[in-house]
């Protein structure tokens, strides 16, 4: 049987109080109010670990590096203590036949009780020979793998949407998991971002664990607590945006002042992530903070959008008709009316005191 995350901690010497400051930091990483820690401490202590596969298709390994970046909760604790991480090829010290065997295994031990975690996707021209593991296409692995899951998570853009790979004229016909044909019919929770963020992902496996269900999806099966929201909505640069105020060119006096940067770019206005307030490397920064437009890379087909420097069309701004192009002049025609409007009663009020005529 397997071990509770409790046990485990245990094991390695971690006193009661450390685990129950680990709930409350986890909670809170989650979004979850004080309440849930409680909570979060009995599912750790009665709970056994659950068994997961974490297949690689084609891919960089981004997402596995962003993964093992967690602060909160520390990677090594998701992977050492709240889960059993199986099979991972870029983690696991086996290789080769004794890797391949542990896929078999574990599908058979604990049928519909692991997840299966899968980064990249598969290609499925040529039979899906443009990309090989362990002997056979990469494909087959993914099918075996997920025939007896509990569920699956697509983890990063590739695995949801296709990413790169998948870009025109995607010459292997590299396909996103929910979309591969012969495919048993799972649950499915897609994680994407070019990579997602770690704490992101660490999180959706600990609410998984926790609750024993999925977070609340929206319609492209993307947990909403991380992706209902676009960067633009809580971006620290959404005031200029409103006020007009665009970098034109990279390094110009707008940039040098932490202007918006929609007009160099920026796809934060059409893209649904948590980069605004997760952020990255602990929370330290994210891509608008360091001066670099976001890319979109969490969204469907961002590769097929054009450029990564060129800017949206009819963003809105004020109400439904203001776009970008008019809202500097929106804003300048406002403040213009506003000062016209103040000298008159500043003239009035002056001619008044005075007890003149009007």
């Amino acid at each position: 049987m397997q071990e509770t995350f409790y046990e485990v901690m245990r094991r390695q010497g971690i006193t009661r109080r450390s685990f129950l400051k680990f709930c409350s930091l986890t909670a809170a990483s989650l979004g979850l109010g004080p309440a849930f820690a409680p909570k979060l401490a009995y599912a750790m202590e009665s709970k056994p670990r659950i068994p997961v596969l974490w297949l690689h298709g084609l891919e960089c390994t981004c997402c596995s590096e962003s993964f093992i970046r967690s602060a909160h909760p520390l990677a090594k604790d998701v992977v050492l203590s709240m889960l059993s991480l199986d099979y991972d090829d870029t983690l696991m010290a086996a290789a080769g036949h004794q890797a391949e065997a542990i896929v078999d295994e574990v599908v058979e031990q604990y049928k519909g009780n692991y997840i299966l975690a899968v980064e990249g996707n598969p290609p499925l021209n040529e039979d899906g020979m443009f990309c090989i593991i362990g002997g056979r296409p990469f494909i087959d692995q993914l099918r075996h793998a997920a025939s007896s899951a509990k569920a699956i998570i697509s983890w990063g853009s590739c695995a949801s949407w296709g990413c790169v790979q998948a870009a025109r004229p995607n010459p292997t016909r590299a396909t996103p998991v929910d979309k591969v044909p012969g495919l048993p019919d799972k649950p499915i929770i897609k994680v994407p971002g070019c990579p997602p963020i770690a704490e992101v992902m660490t999180a959706v496996i600990t609410y998984i664990l926790t609750f024993e269900k999925f977070p609340e999806l929206d319609r492209q099966g993307r947990p909403k607590m991380f992706y209902s929201q676009r960067i633009h909505d809580k971006c620290y640069r959404r005031p200029h945006f409103d006020a007009g105020q665009f970098v034109e060119s990279f390094d110009d006096e707008g940039a040098r002042k932490g202007y918006c940067l929609y007009k160099v770019g920026c796809k934060g206005p059409t893209t649904y992530n948590a980069c605004s307030t997760v952020r990255w490397n602990g929370g330290l920064s994210f891509p608008i903070q360091a001066g670099h437009p976001c890319i979109g890379c969490s969204e469907d087909g961002f590769w097929d959008k054009g450029d990564f420097y060129s800017r949206l069309t009819r963003v809105h701004g004020f109400g439904i008709e203001a776009d970008a192009d008019r809202i500097g002049t929106m804003a300048a025609t406002v403040v213009g009316a506003a000062a016209a409007a103040h000298a008159a009663a500043s003239v009035v009020k002056r001619m008044r005191e005075k007890g003149g005529n009007i």
